[in-house]
């Protein structure tokens, strides 16, 4: 059996034009979107349209029907008071710069790869330490997905250097200023947070030590772990599998503190105000139901190409089985901030969903229901057969399916509390948002055959191997 599979991943002269197509699609449609979006095309972005005297009176009647209704609502006006201010903070009325989408996009999409890259080394370490045999048939693929995570590194830090400053309003100096008229008390309880042990609206610095210890970490355990399954396929006996299940476990606890505090840092912070004990959860639902899917997607993708024959119906059971279970877990984490938050109608907890749903002229609340759609109910019905779980293409329907509502989930935590009104679903977004996209998507596909190439395909020292092979569900 073992003599007709492809032991080693080449990166063909195919693979590489695709990867060279998304990038040079990508920067097209960058570029077009840009050219679009400075010209203030208004087919592009409604939002820099010229409006008409009609509408003007009418914005002006609305505007004095929100003042009377706040000062007849102080409870009401507090908060939305509180998303007015931050939107000062981000965006100057309708001079909206098109380069703070682009910066929003560049942080959105590295944070979208970099958690399939995580999650592929987490469900790596998940299945170590707690001695799973099934994955070993696809292991190459899971350590080929921690390859991104220094990419990510990188790019995390480059665009939070140049960048931070108009995705972050929490780096707005004049907000822990009590003198100033933009200080903010709330934002200026929180500074301790991202400026300690400096004094606040300073120099980030236990922002700046989070970010490279947690990055620091994982390319450490990762890398560790991937020189130690070489060895073990090198050489074999037990002690590197032991080795390996020490580091995985102490990934574990560490990933268990480091991804919930990033997704603080990385997201929830862009909505300074707003806080949620949930928040942390409801990021690594996405990313891990998103890794999932890619990792199934990328099986399915190999074994069409003649690799990972060992990788059989069984597997993609599983694999399918994985899918459909974090894509309900995902739904409870949703249900239990949003139907809960917006029952209790507390303005600090509700602020966050009233600006993807009232505010920002309701440009979000199509995509908000759209991601409950796409990301629960299609894989929820698509997946609940038995049958749908063990076919290629079903599974790569799934996995296509969730990984786009995911993008979009992603895309409801950041863009409104960036870029307010001037987001939502227009030409404009789709050109420079699709653009970066496809960028990292080329980048994120070769940063994987990279991983897959420097490595035989069967792990054939694994004491687990047996196990995979005989699989059955």
């Amino acid at each position: 059996m073992l003599e007709k599979e492809k032991l080693s991943f080449e990166i063909t002269d195919t693979a590489k034009k695709k990867v060279i197509i998304f990038v040079a699609v990508g920067l097209f449609l960058l570029l077009f979107g840009i050219l679009g979006l400075s010209q203030k095309w208004s087919v592009f972005d409604p939002a820099s349209a010229p409006h008409d005297a009609h509408h003007d009176v009418h914005a002006t009647e609305e505007s004095t029907h929100d003042v009377a209704h706040h000062d007849h609502h102080p409870a009401e006006a507090d908060a939305h008071g509180e998303i007015h201010h931050d939107n000062a903070g981000h965006a100057d009325g309708h001079e909206f710069s098109f380069w703070k989408r682009i910066k929003v996009s560049l942080w959105h999409n590295n944070i979208f790869f970099f958690g399939i890259s995580i999650i592929g080394v987490f469900l790596l370490c998940v299945m170590r330490a707690f001695w799973g045999g099934w994955y070993v048939s696809f292991i190459r693929v899971l350590e080929s997905f921690g390859y991104y995570l220094p990419v990510a590194a990188v790019v995390t830090l480059v665009v939070f250097v140049f960048a931070g400053h108009d995705i972050f309003h929490w780096l707005h100096h004049d907000l822990y200023d009590v003198n100033s008229p933009e200080y903010d008390p709330i934002i200026d309880g929180k500074g301790v947070y991202f400026f300690a042990p400096l004094h606040n609206g300073s120099f980030p610095l236990f922002f700046y030590l989070r970010l490279l210890v947690f990055f620091g970490g994982w390319i450490f355990i990762f890398f560790k772990i991937r020189k130690l399954s070489l060895q073990e396929d090198l050489n074999g006996g037990d002690a590197y599998y032991k080795k390996m299940l020490r580091y995985s476990a102490g990934f574990l606890v560490f990933f268990a503190v480091s991804s919930s505090m990033s997704a603080w840092d990385w997201i929830l912070s862009i909505d300074t105000h707003w806080f949620s004990t949930m928040f942390g959860w409801y990021v690594f639902a996405s990313m891990m139901v998103t890794g999932i899917s890619a990792v199934a997607f990328t099986v399915v993708k190999l074994k069409e190409a003649g690799y990972l024959k060992l990788v059989n119906s069984e597997h993609l059971h599983d694999l399918g089985k994985l899918m459909f279970a974090f894509s309900i877990f995902w739904t409870y984490i949703w249900f239990s901030q949003f139907i809960l938050y917006w029952y209790a109608n507390i303005p600090e907890e509700i602020v966050w969903f009233a600006d993807r749903l009232l505010y920002n002229e309701g440009r979000y609340a199509p995509i908000f229901f759209l991601n409950l759609l796409i990301n629960f109910f299609f894989p929820f019905l698509f997946l609940m057969t038995r049958n749908a779980k063990r076919q290629s293409i079903l599974i790569k329907v799934a996995a296509c399916g969730i990984m786009i509502g995911h993008w979009l989930d992603f895309y409801l935590m950041m863009y409104p509390g960036v870029i307010q009104e001037h987001g939502g679903l227009n030409l404009g977004s789709l050109f420079v948002e699709l653009g970066i996209f496809l960028m990292f998507l080329g980048v994120f596909i070769m940063a994987i055959m990279k991983g897959l190439s420097k490595a035989p395909m069967i792990a054939k020292n694994h004491p687990m191997l047996e196990e995979s092979i005989n699989h059955h569900t």
